[in-house]
């Protein structure tokens, strides 16, 4: 019997991680679902929603992990990272600590993860004042450049640059997993869609999101 995995070409694992509080959970939320959740509560353990893309005309299912950020979760959420081919590492521009604590992370994830694993650094909260920023952009960017990172700066709440996040690390991913087959990339085309489905297991939020539909 063929299973749901045997209709995709890749199932790409992706985990967000940092600290608590940076906007990890809206991020998935807003590029799974396109939904923003003033009240999001903290997450507990781990939860996860799918997303389906057609990359240079391979399909491919996005597994999106949303990590807690508490320490008292690190133990849960450590195994998690087993697998993964991608992370956004994201911070709050607003708050430095949450900038501080990415060397942590960082040096979690490789301890769980494949050294080859490509990453993101993400600095979420965009969308609020120069006033309000702590971390300037220039600093942020020359860290994730000098570590050979990638870099963006995004906003949950309006949407600015969450589905360009994302559609870097995949395609980034896509890229190197058709290199190492000798094959070539042979258009920029990205489709992304939304048709949701949800399951429940074990405390976990699993919403898996399916596909059709809108060309970049």
């Amino acid at each position: 019997m063929k299973s749901e995995e045997d209709e995709y070409n890749f199932v790409f694992k992706v985990v967000l991680i940092g600290e608590s509080g940076v906007g990890k959970t809206n991020l998935l939320s807003r590029f799974t679902r396109n939904e923003f959740n003033h009240d999001s509560r903290t997450t507990i353990g781990v939860e996860f929603s799918t997303r389906t893309l057609t990359l240079d005309g391979h399909l491919v299912k996005a597994q999106i992990w949303d990590t807690a950020g508490l320490e008292r979760y690190r133990a849960i959420t450590s195994a998690y990272y087993r697998g993964a081919v991608g992370a956004l590492l994201v911070y709050d521009i607003t708050k430095h600590q949450s900038y501080d604590s990415i060397e942590r992370w960082l040096k979690e994830l490789y301890d769980h993860a494949d050294a080859s694993i490509i990453v993101m650094v993400v600095g979420n909260k965009s969308d609020l004042t120069d006033e309000a920023r702590e971390v300037p952009s220039e600093e942020a960017k020359m860290y994730a450049d000098s570590n050979g990172l990638l870099f963006l700066e995004t906003s949950a709440l309006d949407s600015t640059n969450v589905e360009l996040a994302f559609e870097t690390i995949l395609r980034d991913i896509h890229r190197r997993i058709l290199k190492s087959k000798g094959e070539t990339p042979k258009t920029n085309t990205v489709i992304l869609s939304n048709e949701p489905t949800g399951a429940q297991s074990e405390g976990q939020s699993l919403e898996a999101k399916k596909s059709c539909c809108r060309n970049i």
